[in-house]
């Protein structure tokens, strides 16, 4: 019994023992803690962060290094069904193109006696400059039927130019000469003229014209264009006329302010006129007048969904230096356009105005029998309101309608002088020799503040091949503060006109039509008393036509007033019966 006591004591204390030991070896391998105090807080510098460079150098160690890529593309054929059909393009005839030639030479011969020629010469410098003259001489010997005093007449015309192209811009200057001859042939039918008063008349008048110009067009500038001109014009009576004329047009862009904004447009100008007759038609004393106007014209154009608009205005200061008054005058500019339809009907309404230089040289290119005793002013064209519509009915058929309410101060007619002869003498009653335009045969210029009604419309066709034809017409309803008439216009207008070209021929006719005018017939030999005359209408149908033989070489057939109709243009001034005039052309590159 004792035994097994202690042999149960020893199993356990070696039991216990065993637990001391495991404990104690799994307490080694606990990580101890421990407590840090801080005796002081660590407080940072911007010295104590590291600085960045501003270039830094990365160096890549050679375990990061990218590593070169090495591949192979192995093409394996594949079977396919598919294959590609060509198209075939549809032709398009445009006919054979014309060879263009840089010069060419016109010379023709009239069954009036009345030669024709024509040139147009170019000479390249080098790529960007060149040189060019232009010469036409038309003369027709006393064309006119059944006159007492010549009708013959010339005119000359020739245009030097040279044009350079700079960097940012191209400029031009040239020199034109004009010379044209007229006889003041339209004697009055109510005076019974002698031979001996005819032989004494000297009815010719040449006029003689040279102008210096000169243009600049700018590339990417504010400025746009700049141009400018002198100008001489003179007659065989000492009359002598100055025009130096310069303007400068100007583009502002806009979109620093808002990108959508368009360029601000600016049109300058500024023109001194000057010129003298020797005497006036009912004395002896000189005419002098003078002229200095300045201008600009801002505007502005912008769409708004689909209306197109115009903004703007004129405004000229004008000197008249004989009468030294002065005028500031200001003008609209706007219009306004909107396609109803669009491509087939744009509306469009509108308003302007102006001031515009009458001159000695513009009166007599339109009318060349004037008198050089003129009374030469300015035209105010005080305002001018315009609205219509235009567009194309189809891709064939256009069309243009306008319509206009005009009220013009000043505005030029033409009306006969009074004759200083009685048909049986040459000498006025100062004794004197009598010119040749003081026989009832020249007219004047009187001005009238007038309101103009104005219509216009036109119609053209190109639905035929090679074939263009079209109409238009004009209405004119003038009310007057001080005339009895608008001597010399007339209020209908209208032309009829069309073209045809093949490859080898061409063809073209024009029909004019202009309805009745009133002038004037005096009594006696003086101003007053005169009575009105009705100038009758009349048609005037027109030909022209030609053959090339070949690109280089061609003949033409003009034909003038086909039905030999004796009508009046002017106050007793007949024109030309039926003419035909035939010639050929000569086309080059160069003679040179």
């Amino acid at each position: 019994m004792k035994k097994h006591v202690w042999l149960l004591v020893l199993f356990t204390i070696s039991i216990v023992n065993a637990q001391d030991k495991k404990t104690n070896k799994a307490k080694d391998t606990i990580i101890k803690t421990e407590v840090v105090k801080v005796i002081t807080s660590y407080v940072p510098k911007i010295t104590d962060a590291f600085k960045i460079k501003e270039k830094p150098v990365i160096t890549h160690t050679k375990e990061t290094e990218k590593k070169k890529l090495d591949y192979q593309i192995f093409s394996v054929p594949v079977a396919s069904t598919f294959i590609p059909k060509s198209g075939a393009l549809k032709k398009i005839s445009l006919g054979k193109r014309e060879r263009l030639y840089a010069n060419y030479l016109s010379a023709g011969f009239g069954n009036i006696v009345s030669p024709f020629i024509e040139t147009y010469i170019r000479k390249s410098m080098n790529r960007d400059s060149e040189s060019g003259a232009y010469a036409k001489l038309l003369l027709s010997l006393d064309p006119v039927e059944n006159t007492r005093l010549s009708s013959t007449f010339y005119n000359l015309d020739i245009d030097l130019y040279h044009q350079q192209v700079q960097r940012y811009f191209v400029w031009e200057a040239g020199l034109n000469l004009e010379r044209n001859k007229y006889n003041w042939y339209g004697l009055p039918t109510n005076i019974d003229f002698t031979d001996g008063t005819i032989d004494a008349i000297e009815e010719d008048q040449t006029y003689g014209y040279y102008k210096l110009y000169g243009k600049i067009n700018f590339d990417d500038s504010y400025l746009d264009t700049a141009n400018g001109s002198v100008s001489f014009f003179s007659d065989a009576f000492s009359s002598s006329e100055f025009n130096i004329d310069a303007a400068v047009n100007f583009n502002f862009p806009l979109d620093g302010i808002h990108r959508n904004l368009n360029d601000l447009k600016l049109k300058t100008s500024i023109n001194f006129l000057g010129g003298k007759f020797a005497n006036a038609y009912e004395s002896q004393n000189e005419i002098k007048y003078s002229f200095l106007t300045a201008g600009v014209n801002p505007y502005y154009k912008f769409n708004i969904k689909d209306f197109s608009i115009k903004l703007g205005g004129k405004g000229y200061f004008s000197m008249d230096i004989q009468k030294t008054v002065n005028h500031l005058l200001v003008y609209p500019d706007v219009e306004i356009s909107y396609p109803i339809i669009k491509d087939f009907a744009n509306i469009f309404i509108g308003a302007t105005g102006g001031l515009k230089n009458n001159t000695y040289k513009s009166y007599s290119d339109k009318n060349p029998y004037v008198s050089p005793t003129l009374d030469i002013t300015q035209t105010n064209e005080k305002f001018n309101a315009f609205g219509g519509i235009n567009g194309k009915i189809s891709q064939q058929f256009s069309y243009n309608f306008k319509a206009s309410y005009a009220d013009i101060e000043d505005r030029p007619f033409y009306t006969l002088n009074y004759s200083k002869s009685n048909g049986k003498k040459s000498t006025g009653s100062n004794g004197f020799i009598l010119n040749g335009y003081e026989f009832g045969n020249s007219f004047r210029v009187v001005y009238n503040d007038t309101k103009l009604i104005s219509v216009f419309g036109e119609v053209a066709f190109e639905g035929i091949k090679n074939l263009t034809v079209g109409a238009n017409l004009e209405f004119n309803k003038f009310t007057l503060d001080n005339q009895l008439h608008p001597w010399n216009e007339p209020k209908i207008k209208s032309e009829l006109f069309g073209a045809y070209k093949v490859d080898k021929w061409y063809a073209g006719a024009n029909l004019f039509f202009v309805g009745e005018r009133k002038g004037v017939q005096y009594d006696g030999i003086t101003p007053s008393p005169f009575t009105t005359v009705n100038l009758k209408s009349y048609i005037d149908i027109n030909f022209n036509g030609g053959y090339h033989f070949h690109d280089d070489f061609s003949v033409f057939l003009n034909l003038k007033n086909v039905l030999n109709n004796n009508y009046q243009q002017y106050t007793n001034y007949g024109v030309q019966g039926f003419q035909a005039l035939a010639g050929i052309t000569w086309k080059f590159d160069t003679l040179f």
